[in-house]
């Protein structure tokens, strides 16, 4: 690509010059560079610095010449910002107006609908990947089980490590060549979207597939990777999916649908769909809801809260539905497995102080290590980036790596452990015939088990309900844990990065549940504690030091475990945890989408946009139109720039002196100029004839980025001498501040309401109607302290 664009100067008929400009490839289009428009119509260039900008991972990349580039997944792509203000123009209020309440009640009841059909949905997805990873996963366990039964160790072994090889390879080939967008966990690339950016391959059809069957080959390879993560994802984009307005490939193109071809309502539904996915990967509808409010989300209402929770109720009840079936046993090896339900509630819960001493030491424990893996997953994805950037044969053998590590690890280390015998007056079998259970035997002789083996040579749910099963004191050396412990961060480190979807929250527990389970064992003495309790509270302790959330996994771990009584000790635990880790770094998630590049607004303003206002900061190209403007100016700059928004300043006779009419979109003016109501003379058309020419759809915003493009236009030359009216698709109403503003003031603003553009006004009159537009990139860390290096140290 292009790092920067250099055009011809060109000469209208009337001699003025218009000076193309060689945009930066900043997001919206805003560079340094500086334009303004002349009395004729045209632009001639003030300013022009070179600007670079910071590529992905702090590697330097040439860009694109309209918009930023930021990491999807494994892939490099452009991105934009989405368009979640109301554009209150003359055909927005004409539309609302004529709307009947019978149409009104048809978009209420398509809102529900919809929130319904996602539910269901993602409903669906999870019992088949579920019903896909158990039988997998377990026809490669019996395989290797039986091979060991007959004594035949090295084959047992080529066949686990082959069954691995096989899946990984294929997910990472699925990953590499079809939807690299959906290699990784998706839970920042969905946090970003709903913050505002957008990029086509985030929530597109390919990504959904491969997100599906990815996730099933690397959870199935044996990874130490989750499928939640990814569940968040698929559920965005079956969100997405339904929510794209109807399709006229497809012949969907009723008018029901059409009332969801905006920005402002595909976000409410992915919110519905980020908490579908949680409530479906963990059964945990509240947890689900929570997750959406205080991870996913940036903007938040009490209609969506409603809307979110019926939609995680729907999940609950389908899932219920289909594990009622298959505990019949017509589901092949699924059944006590697969949608991960720990039921610790017979478990007495009764805690004294050395117990509540022993949840602070876990706390503290659990905030260093999960300040750690934060640290290591960030260098390790640094590195695996210098890979992945190779080409889609160097994922696929960075994964199978991994996977050959990996089976190693699984097949290896349970040779360490020395076999125990089989306690007596025990309920379950022992040792266990079959592919799941917690007594293992693998090499050992009849009557025993192999602790390790019990936890390597299962599913990732499986381990974890093996860890958190009560009554169970001395089941597992510590050594064994130690040892568990140890492999499992590591390769949960190592595998994320890869080009495999593949969640953080399995291998965050896993981990955690060994290490709580092991501080139980060595406590065992003074405390009274259950040891799977223990390893309940480890994973608690060990999700809120990486992930920093707190009140959505203290209900997802309580919904998981049945166990309401834990809830004090749970609570303090993470409070603990995340106090600790915040100390050292931030999460996971705000970690990745800081390294992916994504252009992520914080909550709060950084302390240094307090000595600034937004003048400091503000960009260009800055180009106005007219009211009523020469066609041939709009190509003009809608060639020499990626901008996405342009003021729109009357100017005598359409006024007494310069003032801002409002503001305009690319996309809309696009649709106008195909509809090529042009007139010779500049006058004032009024709304009248766009209302018989266009309707409110013609502008709505096309699904899966197929929109009008420049290309599709068809000017001729006497056309482009030709005028156009562009008040009636002119937003009346755009958000404005006054450049003497506090950045922080404006920062703060620009994400609470969900803007693209926040329009800069003078504060003394004489000057232009407007000074210049604030973006979402003029915000960003780099784009300041680039300006204004002296406040870095106060960042």
């Amino acid at each position: 690509m292009e790092g920067r664009e250099g055009k011809d100067i060109e000469k209208s008929e009337g001699g003025a010059m218009a000076v193309a400009v060689a945009v930066a490839g900043e997001e919206e289009g805003e560079g340094r560079t500086v334009m303004e428009r002349n009395g004729s119509g045209f632009f001639y260039e003030e300013e022009d610095k070179e600007m670079g900008m910071r590529e992905p991972l702090l590697r330097r990349r040439t860009v694109n010449t309209t918009s930023q580039l930021a990491i999807v997944g494994a892939k490099v792509c452009p991105i934009e910002s989405l368009d979640y203000e109301i554009v209150e123009n003359d055909l927005y209020t004409q539309d609302w107006r004529s709307r009947k309440k019978v149409q009104i009640f048809q978009y209420v009841v398509l809102k529900w609908t919809l929130a319904l059909l996602i539910g269901l949905g993602t409903g669906l997805v999870a019992f088949f990947n579920n019903l896909a990873v158990e039988n997998i996963a377990g026809f490669k366990l019996l395989l290797t089980n039986n091979l060991m039964l007959k004594d035949r160790y090295h084959e047992a072994f080529l066949a686990y490590a082959g069954c691995n090889l096989v899946l990984a390879a294929a997910a990472a080939a699925l990953c590499a060549y079809i939807a690299p967008a959906a290699a990784g966990s998706g839970i920042p690339e969905v946090k970003a979207f709903l913050n505002g950016v957008d990029a086509h391959s985030i929530l597109a059809p390919s990504t959904l597939f491969v997100k599906i069957f990815g996730s099933i080959g690397g959870v199935a390879a044996g990874f130490v990777v989750g499928k939640e993560g990814p569940m968040v994802h698929t559920g965005a984009c079956i969100a997405n999916l339904l929510g794209q307005g109807g399709s006229r490939k497809y012949h969907l193109t009723w008018t029901w649908l059409r009332y969801f071809k905006n920005d402002r309502d595909r976000r409410d539904l992915i919110t519905c769909g980020a908490a579908a996915g949680v409530a479906a990967a963990f059964r945990a509808p509240v947890g689900g809801v929570l997750f959406a409010l205080e991870e996913a989300a940036s903007w938040w209402r009490s209609a969506l809260l409603w809307r979110t929770f019926f939609t995680t109720a729907v999940v609950a009840v389908t899932l219920r539905a289909f594990i009622e079936y298959c505990r019949s046993g017509k589901c092949g090896l699924f059944g006590e497995g697969g949608l991960i339900m720990f039921d610790l509630s017979s478990t007495v819960t009764s805690y004294s102080t050395p117990d509540l001493i022993a949840v602070i030491v876990l706390g503290v424990i659990g905030g260093i290590f999960g300040s750690l893996y934060n640290f290591l997953v960030d260098k390790v994805l640094r590195t695996y980036s210098i890979i992945n950037e190779k080409g889609a044969p160097f994922k696929i053998l960075l994964t199978v790596t991994i996977s050959l590590l990996t089976s190693c690890c699984s097949y290896g280390l349970p040779w360490l452990a020395k076999c125990t015998p089989c306690p007596l007056n025990l309920q379950d079998q022992c040792p266990t015939i079959g592919r799941s259970g917690n007594f293992k035997n693998f090499q050992c002789p009849p009557g025993h088990y192999n602790d390790l083996a019990s936890l390597f040579l299962n599913t990732n749910d499986d381990a974890i309900r093996n860890l958190f099963s009560s009554g169970t004191d001395n089941e597992f050396y510590i050594s064994t844990l130690f040892v568990f412990f140890a492999a499992i961060y590591f390769l949960g480190i190592v595998t994320y990065g890869i080009a495999v979807p593949s969640g953080l929250f399995i291998p965050v527990i896993l981990a955690g549940a060994s290490y709580g389970r092991l501080v139980g064992t060595l406590l065992g003495h003074i405390c009274d504690l259950d040891k799977g309790l223990f390893a309940l509270l480890g994973a608690a302790s060990f999700l809120g030091g990486t992930m920093r959330m707190t009140v959505s996994v203290c209900v997802i771990l309580l919904e998981l475990t049945n166990d309401l009584l834990m809830l004090p000790l749970v609570m303090l635990v993470l409070l603990i945890s995340k106090t600790v880790a915040d100390s050292f770094n931030r999460g996971v998630y705000d970690q990745i989408v800081t390294m992916k590049g994504l252009p992520y607004m914080e909550a709060h303003a950084e302390p240094y946009m307090r000595n600034l206002v937004a003048s400091d900061v503000v960009s260009g190209p800055l180009i106005t139109f007219s009211g009523v403007e020469k066609v041939g100016n709009i190509v003009h700059a809608l060639r020499l720039t990626g901008h996405n928004g342009f003021p729109v300043v009357d100017e005598p006779p359409f006024s007494d002196a310069p003032e801002l009419c409002g503001l305009v979109l690319r996309s809309h003016l696009l649709v106008l100029l195909k509809g090529k109501r042009f007139t010779q003379d500049r006058v004032l058309t009024g709304p009248a004839e766009i209302f018989r020419r266009f309707g409110a759809f013609d502008f709505a915003k096309a699904g899966s980025g197929k929109g009008v493009k420049l290309e599709d236009l068809d000017i001729n030359e006497e056309e482009m001498e030709m005028y156009v009216d562009i008040h009636p698709i002119t937003n009346r109403s755009p958000y404005t501040v006054v450049e003497t503003m506090s950045l922080a003031k404006a920062a703060v603003l620009f994400r609470e309401l969900g803007l693209r553009h926040l329009c800069v006004v003078p504060k003394t009159p004489g000057r232009p109607p407007i000074v210049g537009i604030l973006t979402r990139h003029d915000f960003m860390p780099e784009h300041v302290l680039g300006l204004f290096p002296q406040f870095k140290h106060h960042k």
